[in-house]
């Protein structure tokens, strides 16, 4: 159960810090090269672009919300699914909603923090485009 509430610190304290804007919190949420779908598809491993579209996130002053919370650990892995929310404000007033299912993947580092490694806020895309067909 630790485990648990560790990865889940680790996923809220990220979101929290997206919210105030820091980056910098933000981006010690995850490992060095971690992969971030900031798109479907379209993974970002480069700390320095990440740290940038995080920044336009973080712009529109969001406000992120989360459904039910499911954490599943196996040694020093952990897998986080939720769905979520958010809502902010682009700096030309125009509203900006987004949501889906959120799939991260954790690892456990030595000192005992949990660290990104895979984090997919898109994970239902895939479930949308086979309902389409």
């Amino acid at each position: 159960m630790e485990d648990k509430q560790a990865v889940l610190s680790t996923i809220l304290t990220m979101t929290a810090n997206l919210e105030k804007g820091d980056l910098d919190g933000v981006m010690a949420s995850y490992e060095p090269g971690a992969s971030i779908l900031f798109e479907p598809g379209q993974p970002v491993a480069d700390a320095t672009a990440a740290r940038q579209i995080f920044g336009d996130l973080a712009a529109t002053k969001p406000a992120v919300h989360y459904g039910e919370h499911e954490v599943y650990v196996t040694g020093d892995m952990a897998v986080h699914l939720a769905p979520w929310g958010m809502r902010g404000t682009a700096p030309g007033c125009e509203d900006v909603t987004m949501g889906g299912l959120t799939v991260a993947v954790l690892r456990r580092q030595p000192d005992g923090k949990w660290l990104m490694l895979f984090d997919n806020p898109h994970g239902a895309h895939g479930l949308e485009t086979a309902k389409a067909e």
